[in-house]
């Protein structure tokens, strides 16, 4: 099969297309034909050897820790879905060698959900991880009906599924964005917010009695203005701040789970969650995807890889 991999740890210049293996289905895992793969900051981070103290790599490495496509084979009592069943997962696992920026992938059923239906590949494949972390953030500070909660990047891959989320389950929500994303925030049902300097007193002058939680999306001091606005300093929560528990708030890491994903796709069935995908790349050019990801710097949306779009595609397009 062909994948793009990293002989060993280094940058986009370092990705290469080669014939690799075919991973086998384990027990309780599926063999995924891959249709589309996100691409994460996450990627390349990995890549350049800078999660090396959190998650053991071996070469070469396949990045890529989201697909979309569709069930090949099953594994010994492997009985959630069966072959030809169309699938999303966040396809984690305790150490990284075999992602998702290849034609195939295992993956345990603790990872992987039925893929929305009326969706294209590449929006499939950009809802696991980026719906999961901010899924299990606002779970982690309980955001929930009657609240307001502050998400900054909210325009990103994670914060603009972070504001859907919240408000899917009735919050407030304020995000900051630039000033060209702010009809973007107003569509999702956000009230937007200008970041950069004075953003507390922005803020205060929307939420005079201050805010109830905080989603810190991008890093930065966005732990440290959010304890500037909130009446609980406990109630923020960091996907990127590893500082943020000396704070007073949370740091979360996402994990793997099958029913979080399974309300995910809920959510993106009834309408109420969507993904914009601001480019997509072909397998081959996943070299490209990365330096986008890390020159475009704040993306609206996501970046995705285009794996094997065409056969047993739909046709019910998303917004791009």
């Amino acid at each position: 099969m062909k994948a793009m991999a990293l002989p060993h740890y280094g940058g986009a210049d370092d990705l290469e297309l080669r014939e690799q293996p075919e991973p086998s289905a384990g027990p309780g895992e599926f063999l995924i034909r891959v249709k589309a793969a996100g691409v994460n900051p996450a990627d390349w981070k990995l890549g350049a050897g800078y999660l090396d103290g959190l998650m053991e790599a071996h070469f070469p490495l396949v990045p890529g820790w989201e697909v979309a496509g569709v069930i090949e084979a099953r594994g010994l009592d492997a009985t959630e879905f069966e072959v030809g069943d169309e699938v999303i997962g966040y396809i984690i696992k305790d150490w990284a060698q075999r992602g998702g920026y290849a034609e195939l992938v295992s993956a345990p059923a603790r990872a992987l959900a039925r893929k929305p239906a009326s969706w294209e590949w590449r929006h499939a494949a950009g809802l696991p991880l980026p719906g999961l972390t901010a899924y299990q953030a606002i779970k982690r500070i309980d955001v929930g009906a009657g609240d307001t909660v502050l998400v900054h990047a909210a325009a990103g891959g994670v914060g603009s599924l972070g504001v859907q989320i919240a408000v899917a389950r009735g919050a407030r929500v304020i995000g900051t964005a630039g000033e060209r994303n702010h009809d973007f925030l107003r569509e999702l049902g956000a009230t937007p917010v200008t970041y950069g300097e004075d953003l507390a007193e922005r803020v205060r002058r929307l939420v005079p009695e201050g805010i109830d939680a905080a989603l810190d999306f991008y890093g930065g001091d966005a732990v440290a203005v959010s304890q500037q606005v909130l009446k609980d300093p406990a109630r923020v929560a960091s996907v990127v701040d590893f500082t943020a528990p000396e704070q007073g708030g949370h740091l979360v890491w996402a994990r793997a789970n099958a029913e979080e994903l399974t309300e995910l796709t809920g959510l993106a069935e009834s309408g109420k969650l969507s993904v914009t995908v601001n480019r997509s790349f072909p397998l081959e050019q996943a070299a490209e995807a990365w330096r986008a990801i890390q020159e475009e710097g704040r993306t609206r949306g996501r970046i995705v890889l285009d794996v094997d779009p065409d056969r047993g595609s739909p046709t019910a397009a998303q917004h791009e």
